[in-house]
């Protein structure tokens, strides 16, 4: 039986020897769409070597109905030449999405491969996934300044060391590296990104050995509008 799933896998292997695979780059990790714009966009490339076809569309986010998503782009689905691009234009409706606090999307964008001229190739259609936040006009502070202003707590529960981070702005933190630091000791945060408004816990790899009453400073990255990481540093205290 070893024998036998050995030689199968090979012969997949060999089958499917040859992958095609064409590439297409985003310009961007996100879009920050900004209310006073009538639309916005985003760059599409194909970095490959063939023409594909490139299909997009947009999500809404957790716990929001299908229905919800009032926003329009074009081209939902064109054909990419080699080695060129192309906008991906993004239109709101002007209504359904509230004026106090940032909305968030997933935009959606999937290149599919031309039919290959071999039998024995293997096409991958590749999707990149990346947010679409939308900002209301007249939001107090900025995603940078509600970054550093976050509330840290640190709790015991079922032999668990939790970091409870409270965000009370009108925007969205997306995380990077999150650390925890007490006693000279630096621990890994399991740490996402936080809505407008919202309190989450994230874990502690710590083993739950933290101590319960005593201080802390977290070391944190938080993604700003153009895809970069910013470092932040937070203090707390044991709860």
């Amino acid at each position: 039986m070893k024998l036998l799933s050995k030689c199968f896998l090979a012969g997949c292997v060999l089958l499917f020897s040859g992958v095609s695979s064409a590439g297409i780059t985003l310009g961007g990790t996100r879009v920050v769409y900004q209310e006073k714009l009538k639309e916005t966009s985003i760059m599409v490339k194909n970095d490959g070597d063939k023409d594909i076809m490139v299909q997009s569309w947009i999500e809404p986010a957790a716990n929001v109905s299908e229905h919800d998503v009032p926003f329009a782009l074009t081209p939902a689905l064109s054909r990419l030449g080699a080695s060129k691009q192309q906008s991906l234009r993004i239109f709101y409706a002007g209504k359904g999405l509230p004026a106090d606090k940032e909305s968030v999307f997933w935009l959606n964008v999937q290149e599919i491969p031309q039919k290959s001229e071999s039998d024995n190739t293997l096409q991958i259609a590749i999707r990149q996934r990346i947010k679409i936040f939308y900002r209301p006009t007249g939001l107090i502070g900025s995603e940078e300044e509600s970054a550093k202003q976050l509330k840290w707590q640190l709790i015991h529960e079922s032999g668990k060391a939790w970091l409870v981070a409270s965000n009370t702005s009108p925007f969205y933190i997306s995380f990077g590296e999150v650390y925890l630091k007490q006693s000279g000791k630096r621990y890994t945060v399991q740490a996402e990104m936080i809505s407008p408004g919202a309190t989450l816990k994230f874990p502690v790899d710590s083993g739950g050995i933290l101590a319960s009453k005593e201080r802390f400073s977290v070391e944190y990255k938080a993604i700003n509008d153009y895809g970069a990481p910013i470092a932040y540093v937070g203090e707390g205290a044991a709860g």
